[in-house]
């Protein structure tokens, strides 16, 4: 549904659900079998196509609910099968309990908007979204320093609600200076940065699929300190170093009713995000945990 079927969507395309039927719906029929094979094209604005396709879904509920039902539970299958993990440290902030306590702090009525990256997944496994509307995220691009902006608008959008960016410390610096934005107009906007002092990703891929071959992806000497950047422009900055200190930085950062606030959370810097697929496979070649790396990477090699 209006989607260029990129390959951060589809990994290599020729390998792309082999055994599928595809529709495609867009507004732009240049945009049709552009990367992949469709067997049912629909060309139409997605607001009317949609209209059309849930009245028609409704009608038939007899006919597909057996089947929906039998997917849904193939879906908690592969879910119990594959389990979202990572190991808790006592001496080391991980990037996944930040996002764990965001969620269990807002009691999953914030709005989330991300940047791109490691901080990007992370936001969308462990913050539970059981509502619309809540998830703002550049996925099929990739545009670092998107979340920050996304947030200040869904911030004017919605003043009432709690709005959070999660950020990298790399990408929150390509929009920093949007902070003047914020502040001008007392927006109550929250960044949570999760500081590893590297442009994670990019160092995730270098370390797994260039025999470590680091290249202009550690940030740590050269980034600022990003509590004395929130109080230069007139917003509030919070630092946990500690998991103990995690939610308390954030139930402060909620206190704030009339500045945006950042929270810098030192997170661990050999963290990796995962399930990812390697560059140039198909997706059932994707790589689940750390554990299994080694072996998986072999195979795809």
């Amino acid at each position: 549904i209006g989607v260029r079927f990129d390959d951060r969507v589809t990994g290599k395309t020729d390998a792309f659900a082999p055994h599928a039927k595809i529709i495609q719906i867009d507004i732009d029929p240049t945009s049709i079998r552009k990367n992949v094979r469709v067997d049912l094209p629909v060309v139409g604005d997605v607001k009317n196509v949609l209209k059309d396709l849930l009245k028609a879904l409704r009608e038939s509920k007899e006919q597909w609910g057996a089947i929906r039902s039998s997917w849904l539970k193939q879906i908690d299958k592969w879910k119990e099968e594959r389990p979202l993990t990572y190991r808790f440290d006592i001496n080391i902030i991980k990037p996944e309990f930040v996002v764990e306590k965001i969620y269990e702090v807002t009691k999953g009525e914030a709005i989330i908007c991300t940047e791109v990256g490691q901080n990007q997944m992370w936001a969308a496994q462990f913050y539970k979204y059981d509502q619309p509307r809540k998830f703002i995220s550049s996925g099929g691009l990739g545009t670092m320093g998107y979340g920050f902006p996304a947030a200040i608008g869904a911030q004017f959008a919605c003043p009432d609600k709690v709005v959070i960016d999660i950020a990298g410390d790399g990408s929150i610096q390509m929009n920093i200076q949007e902070l003047a934005t914020a502040v001008i107009n007392k927006l109550p906007v929250k960044v949570a940065i999760l500081n590893n002092g590297y442009l994670g990703m990019v160092r995730q891929w270098q370390e797994l699929f260039f025999k470590e071959r680091y290249s202009h992806t550690h940030l740590e000497s050269g980034n600022p300190d990003f509590v004395k950047v929130a109080e230069a422009y007139g917003a509030v900055g919070l630092r946990a170093t500690k998991p103990e200190e995690v939610v308390p930085v954030i139930k402060e950062a909620l206190k704030v009713k009339n500045r945006p606030v950042f929270m810098d959370f030192v997170v661990d810097w050999k963290a990796k995000v995962f399930p990812m697929v390697p560059a140039g496979a198909a997706i059932d070649q994707m790589i689940f945990n750390e554990e299994k790396e080694e072996r998986k990477l072999k195979a795809v090699k």
